[in-house]
C-alpha cells in the first residue's frame, strides 16, 4: 500500500541537460515567433524542492490548481506529488503533498471528475522492481487538501500517462515500461476513474510510443498527440471516431516530448511540447489536425531540464504551467513557472 501524507517517461541524460547548458542554447527570455501571440506575464511559482518538475494545471471552484513532482533530482527515490493552489495566479500556497515509502511518485496530472471532484493521477516507480517497475495511481479530493487513499489503476508496467474525461468517461493511453522487446501503447476507458478496461490493445506499436495527450471535439472526434523514442522518433497525431477502436495516424515529422494539447473556443489546436531538435526549450505550437503539421509560435522562458506543461484556456487567455532549469541556483535545479499568454 502506498500511503498518502498530506502537509514519467524519464528524459535521457542528454535530453535533461544540466542548467549550465541552458544559457548557450535556449530562449531563456522567451521569444514570439509569430504575430498575434505574446507572453503577458510569467513568474516562478514554486522552487521549494531541489528538483520541481512535470506539471499539470486546472481551475476548480474558481481557483488555480497546479500539480507536479518534487524530488532531489530528475529521477530519485524520494519523488512526491505536490498540489499548490492560488486564487489570483500570483500568490500560491501548498494544498497537499502525497508521498510514498515504496516508490518514486512521478508525473502528476489533475482533472475534474463528472461528479465535481478533483482526481490526481501519477505513476509509482517502485523501489523494489523484482515484481514490477511501475503502477499507475489515482487519488480523489473534494477540496484539494484532503485526498483519498491511492487507487491502483490500469495495468502494472503500463504507464497510464494522462487521463481525459469525455461524455462521463475517462480515457487514457498507457504505454509499456517493462523490458518486453515489443513496445506498444494501449487505449483505456473507465466509467469512474478507478476501473479501467482496454478498448484498443494495440493503439500504436512502432518506434516506442509513450507520452500522449487526448482532445475530444464537439463532434466526438478524438485526437491523440503521441511521443515516440525509437526509430525515426517523430511524433504522431491520431484521429478516431466513437467508439474509438479504429485509428488513423499522421507523422508530424519532428520529435516532441512532454506533450499536452487543448482546443481553443475558435477551434484551433494548441500544443505545448519540448521540441527535441537540439535547441533546449519549452514551446507552444499550432497543430493542424488535417495536415498533421505542427508549427512553433512561442518559446517560453526555459532551458536545460524543461517541459511537461499544463494548459488552460481562461478569461480569453492561455495559461501555462511548466518547469525549467534556466534560473537554477544552489537551492534548486529546476522550478515551476506559470505563464499568461495572449493569442489573436
Amino acid at each position: 500500500m502506498i500511503t498518502p501524507r498530506f502537509a514519467n517517461t524519464y528524459l535521457s541524460a542528454q535530453e535533461a541537460a544540466p542548467a549550465k547548458v541552458a544559457a548557450k542554447d535556449s530562449a531563456e527570455k522567451g521569444e514570439s515567433l509569430a504575430d498575434g501571440a505574446h507572453i503577458v506575464n510569467v513568474q516562478r511559482i514554486w522552487d521549494a524542492a531541489h528538483h520541481n518538475a512535470f506539471t499539470d494545471l486546472i481551475r476548480f471552484h474558481d481557483q488555480w490548481y497546479c500539480v507536479f513532482r518534487e524530488g532531489s533530482s530528475h529521477v530519485s527515490p524520494d519523488g512526491a506529488l505536490r498540489v499548490i493552489r492560488s486564487t489570483d495566479g500570483k500568490t500560491w500556497t501548498s494544498a497537499a503533498l502525497i508521498t510514498s515509502e515504496v516508490a518514486d511518485l512521478r508525473d502528476a496530472k489533475i482533472t475534474v471528475t463528472p461528479d465535481q471532484r478533483l482526481m490526481l493521477s501519477g505513476a509509482a516507480a517502485m523501489h523494489d522492481t523484482s515484481h514490477y517497475k511501475h503502477q499507475s495511481m489515482s487519488w480523489f479530493s473534494d477540496d484539494g487538501e484532503n485526498w483519498s487513499e491511492p487507487v491502483e489503476v490500469g495495468e502494472r508496467d503500463n504507464w497510464l500517462w494522462r487521463v481525459t474525461w469525455h461524455d462521463g468517461k475517462a480515457y487514457g493511453v498507457g504505454y509499456q515500461t517493462n523490458d518486453s522487446p515489443e513496445r506498444l501503447a494501449k487505449l483505456f476507458r473507465s466509467p469512474d476513474g478507478k476501473h479501467y478496461d482496454v478498448i484498443v490493445e494495440r493503439l500504436f506499436d512502432q518506434g516506442y510510443p509513450n507520452e500522449t495527450s487526448l482532445v475530444f471535439t464537439a463532434d466526438d472526434t478524438c485526437y491523440c498527440l503521441l511521443r515516440r523514442d525509437a526509430g525515426s522518433k517523430t511524433g504522431q497525431l491520431g484521429t478516431s471516431q466513437p467508439p474509438y477502436t479504429d485509428w488513423s495516424w499522421k507523422d508530424l515529422g519532428i520529435r516532441i516530448g512532454g506533450p499536452q494539447m487543448i482546443q481553443l473556443p475558435d477551434g484551433r489546436f494548441v500544443a505545448a511540447v519540448r521540441l527535441l531538435d537540439g535547441r533546449t526549450r519549452t514551446s507552444l505550437c499550432w497543430l493542424d489536425p488535417t495536415s498533421g503539421k505542427i508549427t512553433e509560435f512561442l518559446t517560453l522562458p526555459s532551458g536545460g531540464d524543461t517541459s511537461y506543461a499544463g494548459l488552460v484556456w481562461h478569461a480569453d487567455r492561455l495559461w501555462v504551467s511548466y518547469y525549467s532549469a534556466h534560473e537554477a541556483n544552489a537551492d534548486f535545479t529546476t522550478a515551476i513557472y506559470f505563464a499568461e499568454v495572449e493569442l489573436e
